[in-house]
């Protein structure tokens, strides 16, 4: 039982960061799976598209009846209006959780300079102890100008005081030391970098101070909009909404929680998106199902519940059947 009178103060707090599909929700529950028992653990989760879908894979698999108290920031960069929309949804967080330890992810196109300055100005400063940032990288992609060129994939690299190369078991013989190469170049002096798969992180690498230092500002033209994740689903059953920045697109629809969607229909739709990424938690006739797809497979995991059916697609277009598609794949209102 969490004692109310704790004060918050100086509680751990890691970034952990990378582009999209690299797998930071992945390393998320994989560190949440070893979370000690005994502790109580908060993630914000920031998502580039309007509708945000990663709160519900978390909720999904780790509950606050397991010590895990999850919230999310769809619709862009968090940091965003002064860092608002993020200090309003951590400070809500920091007082329902009173955690052991807080986990920041940013959008895989987001600015974790700027989101690392938000964490380390005014109230903040005595509230949170920033502790090692992580960066995931596919060092596959260090072959790609569409990552070597983006700002953002830089930004993530040179900020980072431990550097992520996840997906070590799809890499050829030489993309291990391209990458380390390419973190001397573009990283921090300091950077450590080591190697995994599926996202498998020790615990051991989010303990001791970051050595990066919070400076700059952006703005972005994406102040004062509603927040589709909570707005009312209207009577035709779904709601969707689109979002465009960094060179990609996003466009995500929720559904009523009374539609069931056909669990074979479904998955053949999924399979056929040719999308950057996609992320998605689906009500169907045969249960609840979480769905990750990125350029090397389309993941399948079942969930204990969820609210609503949610999905996210971001791709260098938006393909305009998308939806008519989706709605195909209901079978039932209940």
């Amino acid at each position: 039982m969490v004692n109310d009178s704790k004060p918050i103060e100086a509680i751990p707090t890691n970034i952990i960061t990378g582009f999209l599909g690299v797998g930071k929700t992945s390393a998320i529950l994989h560190l949440l799976k070893f979370k000690p028992a005994n502790e109580r653990w908060a993630v914000l989760v920031n998502e580039f598209g309007e509708i945000g879908v990663d709160g519900s894979l978390f909720e999904g698999q780790h509950n606050q009846e397991r010590g895990v108290f999850i919230r999310e920031v769809p619709g862009g960069c968090m940091c965003c209006a002064a860092g608002l929309p993020m200090q309003v949804a951590l400070n809500q967080l920091l007082a329902r959780a009173k955690p052991d330890r807080l986990l920041i992810e940013p959008t895989g196109l987001g600015h974790p300079k700027e989101v690392l300055q938000v964490l380390s100005a005014g109230y903040y400063q005595g509230t949170l102890d920033l502790q090692k940032i992580l960066t995931l990288v596919d060092a596959r992609k260090l072959s790609d100008e569409r990552y070597t060129q983006h700002q953002t994939f830089n930004q993530q690299i040179a900020i980072a005081d431990i550097i992520v190369g996840n997906k070590l078991d799809l890499y050829q013989q030489d993309e291990k030391t391209k990458l380390e190469t390419y973190v001397k170049q573009h990283g921090a002096s300091q950077a450590q970098v080591i190697f995994t798969h599926n996202g498998e992180i020790a615990l051991a690498h989010l303990q001791g101070k970051t050595a990066a230092a919070a400076k700059g500002h952006h703005h972005h033209l994406t102040e004062g909009k509603p927040l589709l994740s909570q707005s009312p689903i209207p009577e035709c059953g779904y709601i969707s909404a689109t979002n465009e920045g960094e060179g990609f697109y996003s466009i995500g629809w929720r559904f009523s929680p009374s539609l069931v969607f056909s669990y074979d229909k479904l998955f053949s739709f999924l399979c056929g998106i040719s999308a950057e990424r996609m992320k998605a938690v689906f009500i169907t006739e045969l249960g609840v199902f979480g769905y990750n797809l990125t350029v090397d497979a389309l993941t399948e995991i079942e969930l204990d519940e969820c609210a609503e059916s949610l999905i996210e697609i971001i791709s260098d277009k938006v393909n305009d059947e998308w939806q008519a598609q989706l709605l195909d794949c209901i079978v039932s209102d209940i």
